[in-house]
């Protein structure tokens, strides 16, 4: 029984086992790495890998997919910092638009990806298609808007800069000064993780997600109007999209088209190693908050010790591979 409860335990616990054992690992091969600036930049970059991570968890939950994840950060990442540049900078996007309060431009990127997650949920839960085909057409969709948005005069696909402080200070200010501030980027993700947990576990559309997770034909006959929660779903996870894109333009920043490429895949990946079930209805967000850190230290840590970025892939696809594949044995254990 002991051995069994053990196994039971290492098993619920395998992935914050597993982020520790990398710790560990890169720190014994260079002492350096657990300094506190190392640490501090891990979560600087996890940041908005967590917010667009969180927005795919909900997809995930439902049994879906979503593949204009990163298409959506571009957009709003791209549609943010045209509007924030300064007055003096030689080549604003718009060269006559006054200075606008700084919240503006980034409830327009919120709205913005609120409306693309909305089309989303309204293609898969009023037209059955697939949420992977689906997607699929709005990540393409969005690229060509967000690379026609980007071409136009006076810009002409040039790299959008000279961003207001005001602006950029969300991405790269701080509470405090030195390696033991508080990024207000990274407090921005705690903040954005604990409302996802609250509407994971405490509302009614959070229920209703992990119901239409499990057995949507189920949860359907049961009452719920599975067409307005996913419809609900898609547009929160697209307001997510939204909020990481601003983020990532004041924390780079700066601007292209070409921003947010394959951070879906990414997202998908950290769902997936936090414990979030392919085929629907389970996952947390301490879980995917982890995944994404797990795969920040493997791309920081391994870049810290010298590894190859080609055998940092490797290493990457083989934990999908073999998180994927713990996933499927036990959802084949339970049926």
């Amino acid at each position: 029984m002991n051995t069994q409860k053990l196994r039971g335990s290492i098993s619920q616990n395998a992935i914050y086992i597993v982020l520790v054992v990398l710790l560990i690992a890169i720190t014994a091969y260079d002492p350096s790495f657990f300094a506190v600036s190392t640490l501090r930049d891990i979560l600087i970059q996890s940041a908005t890998r967590v917010i667009i991570a969180l927005g795919v968890a909900f997809i995930l939950i439902t049994g879906g997919t979503d593949l204009s994840a990163g298409r959506m950060v571009g957009l709003t990442a791209v549609i943010s910092a045209s509007m924030l540049q300064v007055s003096d900078y030689g080549r604003r996007f718009f060269p006559d638009l006054p200075q606008l309060w700084v919240g503006i431009p980034i409830l327009i990127a919120l709205v913005v990806g609120l409306l693309f997650g909305l089309l989303n949920g309204f293609i898969v839960s009023k037209f059955k298609v697939p949420p992977f085909i689906a997607t699929l057409g709005t990540m393409v969709a969005i690229y060509g808007v967000n690379s026609l948005y980007f071409d136009t005069k006076p810009n002409q696909s040039q790299p959008i800069g000279g961003l207001r402080k005001d602006f950029t200070d969300i991405g790269s200010g701080s509470i405090g000064s030195g390696e033991y501030s508080l990024p207000y980027i990274v407090l921005i993700a705690i903040f954005v993780a604990f409302i996802v947990w609250v509407v994971f576990n405490k509302t009614k559309l959070g229920k209703n997600m992990y119901a239409i997770g499990g057995n949507e034909q189920a949860a359907r006959v049961s009452g719920i109007n599975v067409a307005k929660n996913l419809l609900w779903i898609y547009g929160i996870a697209g307001a997510l999209y939204g909020l990481a894109g601003v983020l990532e333009a004041a924390r780079t920043g700066g601007a292209t088209n070409n921003y947010g490429n394959m951070y879906e895949l990414d997202a998908i990946a950290a769902c997936v190693v936090g414990g979030v079930s392919t085929t629907g209805g389970i996952g947390t967000v301490p879980g995917v908050v982890t995944g994404v850190l797990i795969f920040t230290v493997i791309n920081y840590g391994l870049t810290f010790i010298g590894v190859s970025p080609y055998w940092q892939l490797i290493i990457k696809g083989l934990i999908i591979v073999a998180a994927v594949a713990f996933d499927m044995r036990k959802y084949a254990a339970k049926k």
